[in-house]
């Protein structure tokens, strides 16, 4: 594998995918939320992928406070994200969701029963329906952590200057703001992948 270079954004990216893609970017990071405006749609997973760019997903609930990471609340929200996965994006078997959790969750407690519920949404597919990986998004402590207990398949470290963990299979890097079309520029974050791990990244028909 090589190392890939990719963006990040909580908006469409539609109008911008071939510049993104001249730009030498690899892959997008996109949202799913209940929030129409930031969610990735079928339109603009067709025109990145159109474009040659690949996609990952990551799972957007509100700004919440630490009581929000409950079991209950991890398969609310995996139901949300995988009901989107499948029927509206036809995400293909296989590819990952994201699923952020901060360090004050501790990978031990709340963050764990988070992800408990978000493996027990994703379980309860019926047979036959897509499969999809669960990924973490946070710390080198709860990456691993939350690895360990088998409760995330793959991993995205949020801290850049967390050098202590190497486990990880996308990075997260500083801001950017990057030029796209008629000398206009978007500001988007910067996520590198691993060349050792796959990240789950998918392309759509």
């Amino acid at each position: 594998m090589t190392v890939l270079t990719g963006v990040k954004a909580p908006f469409e990216l539609t109008q911008y995918a071939i510049a993104i893609k001249q730009q030498g970017i690899d892959f997008v990071i996109r949202h799913y939320s209940h929030q129409s405006g930031k969610s990735l749609s079928l339109a603009e997973a067709r025109a990145l992928t159109d474009a040659g760019l690949q996609i990952g997903v990551l799972w957007e609930g509100p700004d919440v406070q630490l009581g929000y990471y409950s079991r209950a609340q991890g398969c609310a929200d995996g139901a949300a994200a995988y009901l989107m996965a499948q029927s509206v994006i036809a995400q293909p078997s296989g590819s990952v969701i994201y699923f952020a959790v901060p360090d004050a969750a501790g990978a031990d407690g709340a963050a764990s029963r988070y992800f408990e519920g978000v493996n027990q949404a994703f379980r309860a597919a019926a047979p036959g329906e897509r499969q999809y990986q669960v990924g973490v998004v946070g710390s080198g402590a709860s990456c691993a952590a939350l690895l360990a207990l088998g409760l995330a398949k793959v991993s995205w470290l949020a801290d850049d200057s967390d050098l202590a963990y190497g486990g990880y299979s996308l990075r997260q890097q500083s801001g950017v703001a990057l030029p796209v079309d008629d000398g206009q520029s978007i500001r988007v974050g910067m996520v590198r992948n691993s060349p050792e791990r796959p990240a789950g990244l998918f392309r759509v028909l």
